[in-house]
């Protein structure tokens, strides 16, 4: 590597801090024009966790702070921008945690946040709760010139308490914070608010209609993460070290590096986009393709809501949705599938227009994220301890290969056994979809609730020597499956592929949470 080449950081999350540093920085600041160029506008933007909102927040507040310097040589240095200084309200809530009882500590946490403002722009707040410090603030500090408000996270509150059963209390603490921002339009240059998803009844989507959300904008879909040209522009210098480290050409390279981690997409537009964190720790690390996305974990209430209600992520993937399922939830009416898509396991994978309406097509993005929540899920599902499912499914994947139906659902047993009694769901869906699992983690192909003339089968396998139709029975047995693919004709559907086709029937004792014995037809 030679000497001019920048630094890379994933930790580093201040604008400031990363050009005096040196750090590689992705210049996004033409999109940052676009909101600045007009007065008085106030934003909501929604992308997944690790995908640069704080950078963005940081990257508005050096703006609005008059530090021109720091964006010598990127777009916005050379705009028609008089770069006046404006006081910066600076709210993030990425520093938010739960010590004991959320509902009573969030005033107070609220209050800390507003001392440290006041403090911070010599203003002596004199009002008794958060919200009235919040509104106090704006004000004294309007009347000399207009506020800039940038709040980070904003929800993070509520989805670190969302299965605390006073989250509630949660969400009318933040009701009445986020209301004071209401009719104060005449006292804000910019307004611009960031998180991870919208929920309904916290002043932000309900009060504040005039709020523009720009989720969906095809103007600013490319605003976050790092486009295929970005990547092969800014790590220019790194693909050559990482081809040979691999030994692939840099086509090849980039096409794996993709593979892994591009795909996600915000908008009818067709810009996909690889999550930055992700790559950039690809190049840190001695080009070692991995999950870096997993490291910040699973929200455990997305993983219960979905065994819970039995969702069918394989149905969600064949779907297709209006808008409604990017929009704003109510806390007791959540939406699994949009809340995929807000976290970043979902994304858009097809668009098209359907008489007066645009429609949605959802996928994973890609490799890196589809293994993440397939690992996340079996994990959960089969109270398996983090980091021991790649041995159990390398065992899985070697019976799979060598055509040991005995040894693949003998280890299956073993994925139920590891399983509490008191977490068994009594629902063959249940069954079925860690057996899905298990399949999409070993790569094989399988396809769930397939249709013929005659039904539809429960899974069907596809390996290099055989076909595989599963049809799976809870309290029943096997016999009866099996006698469900012969007499239905299931077979008929895979005949004449090339391969022989391989009958199982599997029962499910769902009092004991086992498989009950399962056969083969001939």
């Amino acid at each position: 590597m030679v000497d001019t080449m920048k630094n890379l950081t994933t930790f580093v999350f201040s604008f400031e801090n990363m050009i005096k540093g040196d750090f590689l920085y992705v210049d996004k600041t033409e999109y940052v024009w676009k909101l600045i160029c007009v007065s008085n506008e106030g934003y909501f933007l929604s992308r997944p966790r690790r995908f640069g909102k704080s950078l963005l927040i940081s990257t508005l507040k050096a703006v609005f702070q008059g530090k021109r310097e720091l964006f010598k040589g990127l777009a916005l240095y050379d705009k028609p921008y008089d770069w006046e200084t404006y006081p910066v309200v600076h709210l993030s809530f990425g520093d938010y945690c739960v010590v004991s009882d959320p509902a009573r500590e969030l005033p107070d946490y609220l209050m800390s946040k507003m001392r440290t403002l006041a403090e911070e722009h010599g203003v002596r707040l004199t009002m008794p709760s958060p919200g009235l410090c919040f509104a106090e603030l704006i004000d004294t500090l309007a009347r000399t010139k207009p506020v800039v408000i940038l709040v980070d996270e904003y929800d993070k509150p509520i989805l670190n308490n969302i299965a605390d059963p006073n989250v509630k209390e949660i969400l009318q603490c933040l009701k009445g914070f986020y209301s004071v921002l209401k009719d104060r339009n005449d006292r804000e240059r910019l307004l611009f608010i960031t998180g991870v998803s919208k929920f309904s009844h916290v002043s932000l989507f309900s009060e504040l209609n005039n709020l523009t959300d720009i989720t969906l904008s095809a103007d600013y879909a490319g605003m976050l993460g790092f486009s295929a040209d970005e990547v092969r522009s800014y790590f220019a210098d790194w693909l050559p070290e990482a081809a040979m480290a691999h030994g692939v050409s840099e086509d090849a390279l980039m096409k794996e590096l993709l593979n892994w981690y591009d795909g996600y997409r915000f908008s009818e537009a067709d810009l996909h986009l690889c999550n930055p964190v992700s790559v950039t720790t690809f190049f840190k690390n001695h080009f070692k393709f991995s999950n870096y996305w997993d490291s910040t974990g699973t929200p455990s209430f997305l993983l219960e809501l979905m065994r819970r209600r039995a969702y069918d992520h394989e149905a969600a993937l064949r779907g297709w949705y209006g808008e409604g399922v990017f929009a704003a939830y109510e806390l007791d009416k959540l939406d699994i599938t949009g809340l995929l898509w807000q976290t970043g396991y979902l994304t858009i994978r097809e668009v098209r227009q359907e008489m007066m309406e645009t429609r949605y097509r959802l996928d994973f993005p890609d490799r890196e994220v589809k293994w993440t929540f397939m690992n996340r899920l079996l994990e959960f599902y089969a109270e398996i301890a983090k980091g021991r499912t790649s041995p159990l499914i390398e065992s899985l994947f070697i019976a799979v290969r060598d055509d040991d139906v005995d040894g693949f659902l003998t280890l299956f047993q073993s994925v139920l056994a590891n399983i509490d009694y008191k977490l068994h769901i009594r629902d063959e869906k249940y069954y079925q979809t860690i057996f899905f699992i298990v399949f999409k983690l070993l790569g094989i192909w399988i396809e769930a609730e397939s249709c013929t003339n005659q039904g539809r089968i429960d899974a069907y396998v596809r390996t290099a020597r055989a076909v595989y139709v599963f049809e799976f029975k809870l309290d029943k047995n096997a016999d009866e499956a099996l006698a469900q693919i012969v007499d239905r004709h299931y077979v008929e559907k895979f005949q004449g592929g090339g391969l022989p086709v391989r009958m199982i029937g599997v029962n499910f004792d769902s009092t004991k949470g086992r498989i009950d014995g399962w056969e083969e037809g001939a």
